[in-house]
């Protein structure tokens, strides 16, 4: 291995090069960080990066209900047009990457239930309405809206992708203002948005349906069909 073939490598591949990077940087600051006691409280960055606006919306009970409220309406706008997207264009993919979504995280936030950050400002406004008990681990609201702007990629509303996704970073930031969600909860959320959209088109592919623009196969178009006369 010659330095000129180490500088053609880093030429045609940087990306891998800096992710090895990165792979013995973590490997230095993993070994020499100091641990959380146990009876301390969590260490989140995106906390510490928010505390200025958790301290106005905390002081602020009206503007914590008005994120809420916004963030609720995002939530539904993101279910309104996964709910479009199979019921009028008969297009599956984005709706069972959802619901493969949702169940992985109802099977990871029963199996380790992580404490309420402290700091928590709830709101009867925010979505699951009324102040009802939630999963941390990881955010729904975040994959959701993910999961919905790559279906829009996917069919050419890009502009649209770019709204969800500017509306998206907004939630996020909301969320940690609020203390509704920990970091590592929203981007696990991104994560898991992008794998159970891809989890979705090969089952899709499994059943010879096309993933991508077309639609249902033609067993559930019938049955949507049906459904829609006998409504």
């Amino acid at each position: 291995m010659t330095p000129a073939a180490v500088a053609g490598i880093l030429r045609r591949h940087p990306l891998p090069a800096l992710f090895a990077c990165g792979l013995l940087l973590f490997m230095q600051v993993e070994y020499t960080i100091p641990m959380i006691p146990a009876a301390a409280p969590p260490l989140d960055l995106g906390f510490i990066a928010t505390a200025t606006m958790h301290a106005g919306i905390a002081a602020r009970p009206w503007l914590n209900s008005l994120l809420a409220a916004l963030n609720t309406v995002f939530v539904a706008m993101q279910a309104a047009y996964i709910l479009w997207a199979i019921l009028a264009e008969q297009r599956p993919r984005a709706a069972i990457a959802t619901l493969m979504m949702f169940t992985c995280r109802g099977l990871l936030g029963c199996s380790t239930q992580l404490p309420l950050p402290a700091e928590f400002l709830g709101s009867g406004m925010d979505f699951p309405v009324g102040n009802v008990s939630f999963f941390l681990f990881y955010s729904g609201h975040v994959a959701g809206a993910v999961i919905a702007s790559l279906d829009m990629r996917r069919v050419g509303r890009h502009r649209l992708a770019g709204l969800y996704d500017a509306l998206n970073l907004a939630q996020g930031v909301r969320l940690l203002a609020c203390r509704g969600h920990y970091t590592i909860d929203l981007a696990v959320g991104v994560g898991a948005g992008i794998l159970f959209d891809m989890l979705a088109g090969r089952y899709l592919d499994s059943k010879n349906v096309d993933s991508g623009e077309t639609r249902c196969c033609s067993s559930c178009q019938k049955a949507l069909v049906s459904q829609k006369v006998t409504s």
